[in-house]
């Protein structure tokens, strides 16, 4: 949308400075971008990380429960798994990220060290090992969703930044220069032919005195 203005000294003056202002609000959007960008690469790297070891302790879990499988009946299996061992409390919580709200996820658990759901008369050593190791994979896992989101609104986040830096860069500042330069030659033309009606005036001014 095009700049609607008058070719006067006070819409010159209000121009210069809301192009002033425009370009300070750019230098401040893309240092923001920066910083969003810089943190988004932190975030990315750590969710692949999370990423890789969450997947290689399931494989590892499954493969145990495989074996496990193989030593036990299905029903011997779901017995032994019918029952939670322990429970846990999830607290949710939001944090900021450069004013982002980003969510926090932290387990509270009440029981101190792992406990088996079951007794190990009927049970292998194959289930144990998966279920420890499903165990250990929780914290992980919640680790990542909140690593995940948080990725996913910087992304968010930078795009819509760098809309707002590109049309800062590209549309409002180059509107404020055209609409600055049309009125400063309105405005000279307007002074050229005020001095040059001036000048005629003088003379016929002359011409009548003489």
């Amino acid at each position: 949308m095009a700049l609607q203005y008058k070719p006067t000294r006070m819409e010159l003056s209000n121009l210069k400075k809301r192009r002033t202002v425009a370009i300070r609000g750019h230098k401040m959007m893309k240092d923001k971008r920066d910083e969003l960008v810089r943190r988004f690469i932190v975030y990315a790297r750590r969710n692949q990380q999370l990423r890789r070891e969450t997947e290689e302790k399931l494989q590892k879990a499954m493969q145990s429960f495989v074996l496990a499988r193989a030593m036990m009946s299905t029903a011997e299996i779901e017995e032994a798994l019918l029952y939670p061992a322990r429970a846990i409390d999830l607290d949710q919580s939001v944090q900021n990220v450069l004013s982002i709200p980003v969510p926090k996820l932290e387990m509270q658990d009440p029981q101190d060290g792992f406990v088996y759901p079951y007794g190990f008369a009927s049970t292998g050593a194959d289930l144990d090992t998966a279920v420890q190791a499903l165990a250990e994979i929780l914290p992980l896992m919640l680790e990542l969703a909140e690593v995940e989101k948080a990725t996913s609104r910087l992304a968010d986040e930078i795009e819509k930044t760098r809309r707002r830096v590109n049309a800062l860069e590209y549309v409002m500042i180059p509107q404020f220069d055209e609409a600055i330069h049309d009125i400063q030659m309105k405005l000279e033309e307007n002074e050229r032919g005020n001095t040059s009606r001036l000048m005629k005036t003088k003379e016929m001014l002359a011409k009548e005195a003489e």
